[in-house]
Protein backbone atom coordinates (compact mmCIF):
# COMPACT_ATOMS: atom_id res chain seq x y z
CA UNK A 1 0.00 0.00 0.00
CA UNK A 2 2.80 2.40 0.91
CA UNK A 3 4.55 1.58 -2.37
CA UNK A 4 1.32 2.30 -4.27
CA UNK A 5 0.86 5.67 -2.54
CA UNK A 6 4.46 6.62 -3.20
CA UNK A 7 4.09 5.72 -6.87
CA UNK A 8 0.87 7.71 -7.11
CA UNK A 9 2.55 10.77 -5.62
CA UNK A 10 5.36 10.53 -8.16
CA UNK A 11 2.86 10.26 -11.05
CA UNK A 12 0.88 13.25 -9.78
CA UNK A 13 4.05 15.33 -9.35
CA UNK A 14 5.24 14.55 -12.86
CA UNK A 15 1.84 15.39 -14.30
CA UNK A 16 1.68 18.69 -12.45
CA UNK A 17 5.16 19.61 -13.59
CA UNK A 18 4.62 18.57 -17.20
CA UNK A 19 0.97 19.42 -17.78
CA UNK A 20 0.43 22.70 -15.96
CA UNK A 21 0.28 25.73 -18.28
CA UNK A 22 3.44 27.80 -18.25
CA UNK A 23 2.73 31.54 -18.21
CA UNK A 24 5.90 32.48 -20.08
CA UNK A 25 4.83 30.29 -23.03
CA UNK A 26 1.56 32.20 -23.50
CA UNK A 27 1.25 35.18 -25.78
CA UNK A 28 0.76 38.50 -24.02
CA UNK A 29 -2.77 39.86 -24.06
CA UNK A 30 -3.16 43.40 -25.41
CA UNK A 31 -6.51 45.19 -25.40
CA UNK A 32 -7.01 48.28 -27.57
CA UNK A 33 -9.95 50.63 -27.22
CA UNK A 34 -10.38 52.07 -30.75
CA UNK A 35 -10.14 50.20 -34.02
CA UNK A 36 -7.78 52.81 -35.49
CA UNK A 37 -5.21 52.16 -32.77
CA UNK A 38 -6.07 48.46 -32.91
CA UNK A 39 -4.91 48.37 -36.53
CA UNK A 40 -1.69 50.17 -35.63
CA UNK A 41 -0.94 47.76 -32.76
CA UNK A 42 -1.61 44.74 -35.00
CA UNK A 43 0.85 46.09 -37.54
CA UNK A 44 3.73 46.49 -35.13
CA UNK A 45 3.32 43.42 -32.89
CA UNK A 46 2.12 40.96 -35.57
CA UNK A 47 1.70 37.48 -34.04
CA UNK A 48 3.81 38.17 -30.95
CA UNK A 49 0.69 39.02 -28.94
CA UNK A 50 -3.05 38.39 -28.91
CA UNK A 51 -4.60 41.76 -29.69
CA UNK A 52 -8.26 42.43 -28.88
CA UNK A 53 -9.92 45.58 -30.23
CA UNK A 54 -13.00 46.65 -28.28
CA UNK A 55 -14.51 49.05 -30.80
CA UNK A 56 -16.31 47.48 -33.76
CA UNK A 57 -15.98 48.80 -37.33
CA UNK A 58 -18.10 51.86 -38.17
CA UNK A 59 -18.70 52.60 -34.47
CA UNK A 60 -18.56 55.96 -32.73
CA UNK A 61 -15.65 56.15 -30.23
CA UNK A 62 -17.47 58.78 -28.18
CA UNK A 63 -20.46 56.57 -27.41
CA UNK A 64 -19.58 52.88 -27.82
CA UNK A 65 -19.73 50.74 -24.68
CA UNK A 66 -18.46 47.30 -23.72
CA UNK A 67 -19.89 44.21 -22.06
CA UNK A 68 -19.24 43.12 -18.48
CA UNK A 69 -17.06 40.30 -19.84
CA UNK A 70 -14.92 42.74 -21.83
CA UNK A 71 -14.60 44.97 -18.79
CA UNK A 72 -13.34 42.00 -16.79
CA UNK A 73 -10.82 41.14 -19.52
CA UNK A 74 -9.34 44.61 -19.19
CA UNK A 75 -8.31 43.78 -15.63
CA UNK A 76 -6.23 40.81 -16.79
CA UNK A 77 -4.58 42.24 -19.90
CA UNK A 78 -0.82 42.68 -20.08
CA UNK A 79 -1.36 46.11 -21.63
CA UNK A 80 -4.29 48.32 -22.55
CA UNK A 81 -3.82 50.83 -25.37
CA UNK A 82 -6.18 53.81 -25.29
CA UNK A 83 -6.51 57.03 -27.25
CA UNK A 84 -7.18 59.31 -24.30
CA UNK A 85 -7.79 63.08 -24.40
CA UNK A 86 -11.45 62.45 -23.59
CA UNK A 87 -12.26 60.43 -26.72
CA UNK A 88 -13.53 57.18 -25.16
CA UNK A 89 -16.34 58.74 -23.17
CA UNK A 90 -18.26 55.48 -22.74
CA UNK A 91 -15.16 53.63 -21.51
CA UNK A 92 -13.59 56.20 -19.24
CA UNK A 93 -14.79 54.63 -16.00
CA UNK A 94 -13.21 51.30 -16.98
CA UNK A 95 -9.94 52.93 -18.04
CA UNK A 96 -9.80 54.85 -14.76
CA UNK A 97 -10.45 51.67 -12.79
CA UNK A 98 -7.68 49.73 -14.52
CA UNK A 99 -5.21 52.60 -14.31
CA UNK A 100 -5.81 52.99 -10.57
CA UNK A 101 -5.02 49.30 -10.06
CA UNK A 102 -1.60 49.40 -11.75
CA UNK A 103 0.48 50.84 -14.56
CA UNK A 104 -0.61 48.87 -17.59
CA UNK A 105 -2.43 51.49 -19.65
CA UNK A 106 -0.71 53.20 -22.57
CA UNK A 107 -2.54 56.42 -23.41
CA UNK A 108 -1.58 57.72 -26.84
CA UNK A 109 -2.59 61.30 -26.09
CA UNK A 110 0.05 61.48 -23.34
CA UNK A 111 2.81 61.19 -25.95
CA UNK A 112 2.13 64.25 -28.09
CA UNK A 113 1.31 67.90 -27.60
CA UNK A 114 -2.45 68.09 -28.15
CA UNK A 115 -4.11 70.92 -30.01
CA UNK A 116 -6.95 72.71 -28.25
CA UNK A 117 -10.37 73.02 -29.83
CA UNK A 118 -10.59 76.53 -31.24
CA UNK A 119 -14.38 76.96 -31.25
CA UNK A 120 -17.65 75.47 -30.11
CA UNK A 121 -18.70 74.18 -26.72
CA UNK A 122 -15.35 72.42 -26.25
CA UNK A 123 -13.21 75.51 -26.95
CA UNK A 124 -9.88 75.23 -25.12
CA UNK A 125 -10.26 71.52 -24.32
CA UNK A 126 -7.73 69.09 -25.85
CA UNK A 127 -8.66 67.69 -29.25
CA UNK A 128 -8.32 63.86 -29.24
CA UNK A 129 -8.36 63.38 -33.05
CA UNK A 130 -4.58 63.37 -33.54
CA UNK A 131 -4.64 60.47 -36.04
CA UNK A 132 -5.78 62.80 -38.84
CA UNK A 133 -2.12 63.91 -38.92
CA UNK A 134 0.24 61.05 -39.91
CA UNK A 135 3.22 62.89 -38.41
CA UNK A 136 1.63 62.82 -34.97
CA UNK A 137 0.73 59.18 -35.44
CA UNK A 138 4.46 58.55 -35.99
CA UNK A 139 5.12 60.05 -32.55
CA UNK A 140 2.57 57.71 -31.02
CA UNK A 141 4.07 54.67 -32.77
CA UNK A 142 7.53 55.51 -31.44
CA UNK A 143 6.22 55.82 -27.88
CA UNK A 144 4.11 52.68 -28.26
CA UNK A 145 7.15 50.73 -29.40
CA UNK A 146 8.96 51.72 -26.22
CA UNK A 147 6.05 50.63 -24.03
CA UNK A 148 5.50 47.33 -25.86
CA UNK A 149 9.18 46.43 -25.67
CA UNK A 150 8.73 46.01 -21.92
CA UNK A 151 5.85 43.54 -22.24
CA UNK A 152 6.92 40.01 -21.40
CA UNK A 153 6.73 37.73 -24.42
CA UNK A 154 7.41 40.42 -27.04
CA UNK A 155 10.83 40.28 -28.67
CA UNK A 156 12.19 43.86 -28.80
CA UNK A 157 14.27 43.31 -31.96
CA UNK A 158 11.26 42.04 -33.95
CA UNK A 159 9.12 44.82 -32.55
CA UNK A 160 11.72 47.45 -33.51
CA UNK A 161 11.92 46.15 -37.07
CA UNK A 162 8.15 46.17 -37.56
CA UNK A 163 7.69 49.55 -35.89
CA UNK A 164 10.36 51.08 -38.13
CA UNK A 165 8.69 49.61 -41.23
CA UNK A 166 5.32 51.01 -40.17
CA UNK A 167 6.80 54.46 -39.52
CA UNK A 168 8.16 54.34 -43.07
CA UNK A 169 4.64 53.70 -44.34
CA UNK A 170 3.39 56.65 -42.29
CA UNK A 171 6.08 58.87 -43.80
CA UNK A 172 4.96 57.84 -47.29
CA UNK A 173 1.35 58.52 -46.32
CA UNK A 174 2.25 61.98 -45.04
CA UNK A 175 4.08 62.78 -48.28
CA UNK A 176 1.26 61.45 -50.48
CA UNK A 177 -1.37 63.43 -48.59
CA UNK A 178 0.66 66.60 -49.00
CA UNK A 179 1.01 65.99 -52.74
CA UNK A 180 -2.72 65.31 -53.07
CA UNK A 181 -3.74 68.44 -51.16
CA UNK A 182 -1.34 70.55 -53.24
CA UNK A 183 -3.95 70.38 -56.02
CA UNK A 184 -6.41 72.36 -53.86
CA UNK A 185 -6.05 76.15 -54.27
CA UNK A 186 -5.27 77.79 -50.91
CA UNK A 187 -8.52 79.76 -51.00
CA UNK A 188 -10.49 76.49 -51.22
CA UNK A 189 -8.72 74.68 -48.37
CA UNK A 190 -11.73 75.06 -46.10
CA UNK A 191 -13.33 72.26 -44.08
CA UNK A 192 -16.85 71.95 -42.70
CA UNK A 193 -17.76 68.69 -40.95
CA UNK A 194 -20.51 67.35 -38.74
CA UNK A 195 -18.29 67.80 -35.65
CA UNK A 196 -14.79 69.08 -34.99
CA UNK A 197 -12.51 66.24 -36.07
CA UNK A 198 -9.97 67.68 -38.53
CA UNK A 199 -8.03 70.15 -36.42
CA UNK A 200 -4.79 68.17 -36.68
CA UNK A 201 -5.12 67.60 -40.42
CA UNK A 202 -5.79 71.31 -40.87
CA UNK A 203 -2.73 72.18 -38.78
CA UNK A 204 -0.49 69.80 -40.73
CA UNK A 205 -1.67 70.59 -44.26
CA UNK A 206 -2.71 74.25 -43.97
CA UNK A 207 -6.49 74.03 -44.13
CA UNK A 208 -8.99 76.40 -42.53
CA UNK A 209 -11.69 74.85 -40.36
CA UNK A 210 -14.80 76.88 -41.15
CA UNK A 211 -17.00 75.13 -38.62
CA UNK A 212 -18.96 72.04 -37.65
CA UNK A 213 -22.64 71.20 -37.55
CA UNK A 214 -22.30 69.88 -34.00
CA UNK A 215 -20.58 72.66 -32.01
CA UNK A 216 -18.12 70.65 -29.97
CA UNK A 217 -15.58 67.88 -29.88
CA UNK A 218 -18.07 65.09 -29.28
CA UNK A 219 -20.88 63.60 -31.34
CA UNK A 220 -23.00 63.51 -28.18
CA UNK A 221 -23.75 67.24 -28.37
CA UNK A 222 -26.53 68.80 -30.45
CA UNK A 223 -26.64 72.04 -32.49
CA UNK A 224 -29.16 74.80 -31.97
CA UNK A 225 -30.97 76.66 -34.72
CA UNK A 226 -28.66 79.62 -34.08
CA UNK A 227 -25.61 77.35 -34.49
CA UNK A 228 -26.89 76.17 -37.89
CA UNK A 229 -27.65 79.71 -39.04
CA UNK A 230 -24.17 80.90 -38.09
CA UNK A 231 -22.56 77.96 -39.87
CA UNK A 232 -24.66 78.50 -42.99
CA UNK A 233 -23.51 82.10 -43.12
CA UNK A 234 -19.88 81.02 -42.69
CA UNK A 235 -20.27 78.55 -45.56
CA UNK A 236 -21.75 81.24 -47.79
CA UNK A 237 -18.93 83.63 -46.97
CA UNK A 238 -16.24 80.99 -47.63
CA UNK A 239 -17.88 79.70 -50.80
CA UNK A 240 -16.94 76.10 -50.08
CA UNK A 241 -18.07 73.54 -52.68
CA UNK A 242 -18.54 70.66 -50.20
CA UNK A 243 -19.17 69.82 -46.58
CA UNK A 244 -18.18 66.52 -45.03
CA UNK A 245 -20.29 64.01 -43.13
CA UNK A 246 -18.88 61.11 -41.16
CA UNK A 247 -19.57 57.52 -42.11
CA UNK A 248 -20.00 56.55 -38.44
CA UNK A 249 -22.70 59.20 -37.87
CA UNK A 250 -26.00 59.87 -39.60
CA UNK A 251 -25.61 62.81 -41.99
CA UNK A 252 -29.20 64.08 -41.66
CA UNK A 253 -28.18 67.38 -40.03
CA UNK A 254 -25.54 68.00 -42.66
CA UNK A 255 -28.05 67.47 -45.45
CA UNK A 256 -30.64 69.66 -43.72
CA UNK A 257 -28.00 72.39 -43.51
CA UNK A 258 -27.15 72.02 -47.19
CA UNK A 259 -30.81 71.95 -48.29
CA UNK A 260 -32.55 74.42 -46.02
CA UNK A 261 -29.98 77.04 -45.06
CA UNK A 262 -29.46 78.42 -48.55
CA UNK A 263 -26.15 76.68 -49.26
CA UNK A 264 -25.76 74.67 -52.45
CA UNK A 265 -22.92 72.28 -51.67
CA UNK A 266 -22.10 68.62 -52.07
CA UNK A 267 -22.23 66.37 -49.01
CA UNK A 268 -19.23 64.00 -49.01
CA UNK A 269 -18.81 61.08 -46.59
CA UNK A 270 -15.44 60.62 -44.87
CA UNK A 271 -14.11 57.95 -42.51
CA UNK A 272 -13.04 60.02 -39.55
CA UNK A 273 -13.24 58.18 -36.22
CA UNK A 274 -13.61 54.53 -37.16
CA UNK A 275 -12.35 52.02 -39.66
CA UNK A 276 -14.77 50.27 -41.99
CA UNK A 277 -15.56 46.59 -42.32
CA UNK A 278 -12.84 44.51 -44.06
CA UNK A 279 -12.96 44.86 -47.82
CA UNK A 280 -14.33 48.41 -47.70
CA UNK A 281 -12.55 51.70 -48.34
CA UNK A 282 -11.18 52.19 -44.83
CA UNK A 283 -10.33 48.70 -43.62
CA UNK A 284 -6.96 49.93 -42.27
CA UNK A 285 -5.71 53.23 -40.89
CA UNK A 286 -3.53 53.79 -43.97
CA UNK A 287 -6.44 53.01 -46.32
CA UNK A 288 -8.75 55.30 -44.35
CA UNK A 289 -6.36 58.24 -44.62
CA UNK A 290 -5.78 57.73 -48.34
CA UNK A 291 -9.51 57.43 -49.02
CA UNK A 292 -10.21 60.63 -47.10
CA UNK A 293 -7.40 62.49 -48.85
CA UNK A 294 -8.73 61.51 -52.26
CA UNK A 295 -12.29 62.51 -51.36
CA UNK A 296 -11.29 65.84 -49.82
CA UNK A 297 -9.13 66.74 -52.82
CA UNK A 298 -11.82 65.75 -55.32
CA UNK A 299 -14.54 67.66 -53.44
CA UNK A 300 -12.57 70.86 -52.84
CA UNK A 301 -11.13 71.20 -56.33
CA UNK A 302 -14.65 71.47 -57.76
CA UNK A 303 -15.98 74.92 -58.47
CA UNK A 304 -18.48 76.02 -55.83
CA UNK A 305 -22.07 76.27 -57.03
CA UNK A 306 -23.81 79.68 -56.82
CA UNK A 307 -25.41 80.14 -53.41
CA UNK A 308 -29.14 80.80 -53.15
CA UNK A 309 -29.88 84.31 -52.11
CA UNK A 310 -26.61 85.71 -53.51
CA UNK A 311 -26.31 87.99 -56.59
Amino acid sequence: MRRFLALALVVVSVCLAGCAPVRTAEKPQIIVTTNILGDVVHNIVADQADVTTLMKPNADPHSFEISAQQAAQMSHADLIVANGLGLEEGLQQHLDRVASAGEKVFTAGDHLTPLPYSSGDAEGAPDPHFWTDPARMMQVVRALEGRLSGVRGIEPSILAERAAAYRDQLQHLDRDMGESFAAIPPAQRALVTNHHVFGYLADRFKFRVIGAVIPGGTTLAAPSAADLRALAEAIRQAGVPAIFAETSQPDRLVRVLAREAGVAVDVVALYTESLSEPGQAAETYLAMMRTNSDRITTALTKEAAPQRGTP
